[in-house]
């Protein structure tokens, strides 16, 4: 087989595995939809060109000392979508990852990328049934399940789970996951809300404490049905951490022991810095370099849990996959936020097929917006099959026989495999 040929046969099984997309936060419709106000499952053009990645570039073109960060969020979301096509679409080539994955997901939709206005676009939105929509994204991108981060803390969340019950966790193509920062980043405002649940929490861990933590993380992981727990964690956490002795007793005495009763992963998403330009909300975050040692420490001390991790900083990336060598129940998983671009993707699973062969989980989408599954996926498969065809191409070199079989085999392990067997209970 030549290697063009070992390269066309790569691009198809690739693309012909579906992905369980283990990490997004894209909701199920009975969440409530957009452009409804308050629905939590966002979809649409508006929602795709004011995704809070074009919202940062935007301002790099047209900076606040001409049209200030106020002034633009008062703005309708119609009027800030036309604003960044304009200046990123129309006025400019889309040459960056958060521009090009508009155009591909357009295409792929069978819509003309070209347009200069969003007119059309938004007509085709609105002519679509947002049920039918997910099936026909979910189809495109060949996901099989797509996997919600539901935030316990989140009033506006809690209350949905409240008055549906549950239906909330009974769509079949929406796993679930119960996200709790705040037990670790924010104790106090975590105690105020389950206090407010009806749980007995002193910000002090004094009488109860750790039981009503420990009933409150069981109640909900039961009630949301979910296949993980959760946690976003700052660049400063560590583990064990002297200055923070209350939230080690957190992790060691109650988080870890009901995910082990449970026999549920832990994931750790680590290296997000909040609010370093407050001005442009949910776009004003950064990643910094984080403590991978932390991450050893929690994978020796719990060898009976389960630890699902993926880190945000390019520099964190060697060490996570040396830890990960150490420890078989820690999975590396996903290319974070700021990673989650081709060249980055590329560099970080070579390296990890290096170190750790097939035993990872190469990429989530963390799409916030139903539509970008069409294009993470797209883009992520086409790193993951060019690596491949090259480490096939290594082994061949070497005398080894590559089968269809085998690519086969590794594909459904990265795509779905190694992630569905490793929550598996």
């Amino acid at each position: 087989m030549s290697r063009k040929e070992l390269a066309r046969q790569v691009d198809r099984i690739i693309a012909d595995q579906p992905v369980t997309d283990l990490h997004t936060h894209v909701y199920a419709p009975v969440f409530g939809a957009s452009p409804k106000p308050g629905g939590l499952l966002l979809w649409g053009i508006d929602e795709l060109v004011t995704y809070h990645y074009l919202v940062a570039e935007v301002f790099r073109v047209v900076p606040a000392s001409v049209l200030p960060y106020e002034k633009f969020w008062q703005m309708s979301k119609a009027a800030q979508a036309d604003h960044i096509w304009k200046h990123l679409f129309v006025e400019r080539t889309p040459l960056s990852e958060a521009c090009r994955g508009v155009i591909t997901t357009l295409d792929k939709l069978g819509l003309d990328p070209n347009e200069r206005t969003l007119t059309r676009y938004r007509r085709w939105f609105a002519a679509q049934d947002a049920s039918q929509y997910i099936d026909k994204v979910m189809a495109l991108a060949n996901v099989d399940q797509i996997t919600m981060t539901n935030a316990v803390f989140d009033d506006q969340e809690r209350a949905l789970w409240d008055s549906l019950g549950p239906k909330a966790a009974a769509d079949p193509r929406f796993a679930t996951v119960l996200r709790c920062d705040q037990l670790l980043t924010d104790w106090p405002q975590a105690v105020t809300k389950m206090a407010a649940m009806g749980y007995a929490v002193a910000t002090d861990l004094s009488g109860a404490s750790l039981n009503e933590l420990r009933r409150f993380l069981s109640d909900w992981l039961k009630r949301t049905k979910a296949v993980y727990l959760a946690m976003s964690l700052p660049p400063s956490w560590r583990y064990p951490d002297p200055a923070n002795p209350l939230g080690d007793r957190i992790v060691r005495e109650a988080l870890l022991p009901v995910l082990a009763q449970e026999n549920l992963p832990w994931a750790m998403m680590i290296g997000s810095l909040r609010g370093v330009n407050p001005a442009l909300k949910d776009a004003g975050d950064i990643g910094v370099r984080a403590d991978v040692l932390s991450v050893a420490h929690l994978c020796r001390d719990f060898s009976g849990n389960k630890f699902m991790v993926t880190m945000l900083a390019r520099e964190n990336q060697h060490e996570l996959c040396v830890v990960a060598r150490k420890f078989g129940n820690l999975l590396p998983f996903g290319c974070w936020w700021f990673l989650n671009n081709p060249s980055l993707i590329e560099e970080m699973t070579r390296m990890r097929l290096e170190l750790l062969g097939a035993t990872i989980t190469p990429q989530h989408s963390d799409a916030r917006i139903l539509d970008q599954l069409i294009y993470k996926w797209t883009h992520s498969r086409q790193v993951i099959a060019k690596v491949l065809t090259d480490k096939y191409a290594d082994l061949k070199e070497a005398g080894l026989k590559i089968t269809k079989k085998m690519m086969k085999r590794d594909a459904a392990l990265l795509l779905r495999d190694n992630y569905r067997n490793f929550i598996k209970k």
